[in-house]
């Protein structure tokens, strides 16, 4: 019990079996005491007494302890063992006179400091599939993850989502979601943020080493695995082929552009989608009501319940729980992130207006919609400049033009702008997308978007906000013609398939700016048109005469005629 004690108060295992073996192991006090003196480069104990000189500069622990004269006399008698409890169970008021107060009346909001430093969304995370909250069609019971589940037949899997979504939840949740799962498999988490390849060595070599010796095999999560290099995912291949491990990955980037073919290919790619609103809204009442481990144990108000500690009584109303929902874009740990500081911005404001109440019994916290408004400060935005997100928004723009449809054109390129997007960037997709799609049926797009490109280099966010959205605007409303779009991906893939078998270019449209090019025959027939409109030519090379590359109705006046 003493060592339990000296462990709880964070001295090293060590340290603490030190202290008690000093002091003969019937006192904690005297442990620790023997610890606050000690010189911590002595790796001998000759003397366990502190000596006079150490003593003058450290301060007695009864002052920490409140333990009285006749009660630290009580300690020193060696066939009297103190036995010190951190239970709050209340005890006879005879038994815990022999009991340094420390353990029994630690400031109420110290005796809730095991769970308080974790964060809510960490303390609230499932242990079981049957508590993840969204993904039904990953989870549902004839889903391929429950059927393998059940046969304890885990194939490699990846998951693939948006941040908060219950990637790593899932990967955790799969060992504790059946009896038997525990027993055939092992689970081994790195992060592809913090490891190496050491480490991933490490781990292949003792799965190895575990399947030979108890033919239990090791499930392999590796967080952020988009983050490995070529080398570092090539290492998995083969341990993945001879079972040595079951592989789970987790990703927010999408994997084909970020995970090695190979892989991809021994892996089953599940793709997570944002929650939705009602789905945050249960996970958010799940941490108003969970007395254990959910808000009130951010407050510092202690456990909320039992003899000695606070009664903290934490209201969120239906309001506040629908604001967070909407404005997180799905992200869940967003969602639990937000509601954690607005409460604990709300408890602040009490304890302020409530200085005298010092045992913090009786507490009333009501978190406000400004709360909420100030601890998410903006509206929360899914954007990726570098990832899919990024080439997602842009399509959706795109699009929406080439649709004619305004407003959703202009609520794109908003979505972009606040999300941080370069607006150089957009106006260069907007020069492309004044010939691609617009083309010959508005010559002046072009114009437009080339204006519109040197308008935002000179001025810059924010003010070329209005610059973007007039030239969006005018691109989306604009007639559309893709007929130059197509004709050069014609000549393109004719000249890249060879149909035109290279051709030379035809003598009479060759340049002959020397005699000796003149005599074998450049130029020669060329008609110069200025001079003979009416005449007519061939331009392109004999294999290819009459193909039409643009279809666009043709301006010849004495064509359109006849």
């Amino acid at each position: 019990m003493e060592m339990q004690q000296l462990l709880s108060m964070g001295f090293p295992d060590e340290l603490a079996a030190q202290a008690l073996a000093a002091t003969g192991g019937k006192s904690t006090v005297k442990a620790t005491e023997w610890i606050l003196t000690h010189k911590p480069n002595s790796t001998t104990v000759v003397n366990p007494s502190p000596s006079p000189s150490s003593l003058a500069f450290q301060p007695k622990l009864d002052r920490f302890f409140n333990v009285s004269q006749q009660e630290q006399q009580q300690t020193e008698e060696p066939n009297k063992r103190i036995k010190l409890s951190s239970s709050p169970t209340p005890q006879p008021q005879t038994q815990q006179q022999n009991k340094p107060s420390f353990f029994f009346n630690r400031s109420k909001k110290q005796q809730s400091q095991t769970h308080t430093h974790e964060p809510l969304y960490e303390r609230l995370r499932p242990t079981t599939l049957d508590d993840v909250v969204g993904q039904d069609h990953l989870l549902s019971t004839n889903s391929i993850l429950r059927s393998a589940i059940q046969r304890n037949r885990l194939p490699s899997i990846l998951l693939w989502g948006p941040p908060g979504t219950g990637k790593t939840t899932i990967a955790k949740a799969i060992i504790n979601s059946s009896n038997s799962t525990s027993t055939f498999y092992r689970f081994v988490s790195l992060s592809a943020v913090t490891s190496g390849v050491k480490d991933v060595r490490d781990a292949v070599d003792e799965a190895r080493k575990l399947r030979l010796k108890t033919n239990q095999t090791t499930v392999l999560f590796v967080d952020e695995v988009h983050r490995f290099n070529k080398s570092q995912q090539d290492s998995f291949l083969p341990v993945i082929e001879d079972g040595s491990i079951v592989f789970v990955g987790a990703t927010t980037e999408n994997p084909s552009f970020h995970l090695i073919t190979p892989l991809l290919s021994r892996c089953r790619v599940l793709t997570l989608n944002p929650l939705q609103s009602h789905h945050l809204v249960l996970l958010l009442n799940r941490a108003v009501t969970d007395i254990d481990k959910g808000l009130v144990q951010s407050l510092g108000f202690g456990s909320g319940s039992g003899s000695g500690s606070s009664q903290v009584d934490v209201s969120v109303g239906d309001d506040v729980v629908d604001f967070i929902a909407n404005n997180c874009d799905g992200d869940a740990r967003v969602a639990l992130n937000v509601l954690e500081i607005a409460a604990v911005n709300a408890a602040a404001r009490v304890q302020h207006d409530n200085e005298e109440c010092k045992d913090d019994v009786g507490v009333n916290v009501s978190v406000s919609v400004e709360d909420a408004k100030e601890a998410l400060q903006c509206k929360h935005l899914a954007y990726d400049k570098a990832g899919e997100e990024h080439y997602n928004l842009i399509s959706a723009l795109h699009k929406s033009m080439r649709g004619s449809d305004a407003d959703a054109a202009i609520y794109w390129l908003a979505r972009m702008l606040k999300g941080g997007e370069e607006p150089l960037y957009i106006a260069r997709r907007l020069v492309r997308f004044a010939s691609e799609d617009v083309g010959l049926a508005d010559p002046l797009a072009l114009n437009q978007a080339v204006s519109c490109y040197q308008a935002c280099h000179f001025i810059g966010m924010p003010e070329c906000n209005v610059i973007l959205a007039q030239c969006v605007a005018y691109l989306a409303l604009a007639p559309k013609s893709i007929a130059v779009y197509r004709a050069i991906g014609a000549a393109e893939k004719l000249v890249r398939e060879s149909v035109g078998q290279n051709e030379g270019v035809p003598l009479h449209l060759r340049n002959a700016p020397t005699k000796l090019m003149k005599e074998i025959g450049y130029g020669k027939g060329y008609i110069y048109t200025p001079d003979n409109p009416s005449s007519t030519q061939s331009y392109l090379p004999p294999s290819l005469q009459g193909f039409k590359f643009l279809h666009w109705p043709d301006r010849n006046p004495s064509e359109s005629d006849g």
